[in-house]
């Protein structure tokens, strides 16, 4: 068995404020007495399937990985996934295709300058979205560990996208059903005026197509729609687009998001198929190092 409790119910979080962390959400849960780096059984990749199920996100508190083990504990959850790297080839400071260096640093491990290419990546997963939307299979369980975090800003928020389908009018529901979104990995790129990649690259990953509300293994529906989603087919642009905008609108209210505020050894689980997030603004000259592991929903 699993010990995890909903989140809004524990006060661990030492550098909680009134402003940083939300805590009248119910799909975050915390997980308590589990050691990430120990081998995972059978039975508990089970247990993680059945919780993550339940909440949507999952907290870790006091976890240290190596690189090895975080990717150890990731596969035994699935199979991993590469995601934009077969788009841009970043540099591999971790050593690792399946490892993906969320951070401000260059190819070094200095805190990158402004104008380095990869602070565009920081930019860019401040917009909402769902990571690997843009492939088939997309992405299930993200795994995100902190190293090193910013002593201001650099949180993670996260929404629950089947509490925000289930608070829409059913006369709203109803038309959502039948629509499909084109998911394309360099549109939110091209948004943030990074368009600097060659035919190879941008053939790398083919746009996808996904119906707007996905049914999840809980049995309940979900919004499925974020930074990647391009365009609803069947609809001119700029009307798919602006009820793209409104939906989005409507998930990230307050009521539907918990904001996490990172500890160095924090390790956040959460499903790519029900929930969205987006890093938030910090100081770039301020090092920041967090990596992630990615399963394929596979």
């Amino acid at each position: 068995m699993l010990d995890v409790t909903p989140l809004r119910a524990s006060t661990s979080n030492a550098r909680r404020t009134s402003q940083t962390d939300q805590t009248n959400v119910d799909f975050v849960g915390q997980v308590h007495d589990f050691d990430t780096a120990a081998p995972v059984s059978a039975d508990t990749a089970r247990a993680i399937d059945d919780a993550m199920t339940r909440y949507g996100v999952l907290v870790f508190r006091g976890q240290s990985l190596t690189p090895e083990q975080q990717l150890d504990f990731a596969s035994a959850l699935g199979p991993l996934d590469i995601g934009f790297k077969r788009v841009a080839k970043p540099h591999n400071r971790l050593g690792y295709d399946t490892l993906a260096d969320i951070s401000n640093l260059d190819e070094n491990g200095a805190v990158a300058r402004r104008e380095h290419r990869r602070i565009v990546g920081n930019i860019a997963n401040q917009l909402w979205h769902s990571d690997s939307s843009f492939q088939t299979p997309s992405a299930r369980y993200s795994m995100l560990y902190a190293v090193v975090v910013p002593p201001k800003g650099g949180e993670t928020e996260f929404a629950d996208m089947r509490a925000a389908f289930e608070a829409l009018p059913a006369s709203e529901q109803a038309p959502l059903r039948g629509l499909q979104a084109e998911h394309h990995a360099l549109h939110s790129r091209f948004f943030l005026g990074d368009t600097e990649y060659d035919a190879a690259q941008r053939a790398a990953i083919a746009p996808t197509v996904w119906p707007l509300v996905r049914q999840h293994p809980s049995g309940r529906s979900s919004l499925f729609i974020g930074a990647h989603a391009s365009r609803i087919l069947d609809m001119t642009l700029a009307e798919g687009r602006m009820l793209l905008l409104d939906l989005l609108e409507h998930a990230t209210q307050p009521a539907f998001v918990y904001r996490h505020t990172w500890q160095p050894g924090d390790l956040v689980i959460w499903d790519n198929r029900c929930t969205l997030h987006r890093g938030r603004r910090f100081d770039l000259t301020q090092r920041r190092e967090l990596r992630r592991a990615t399963t394929l929903d596979a």
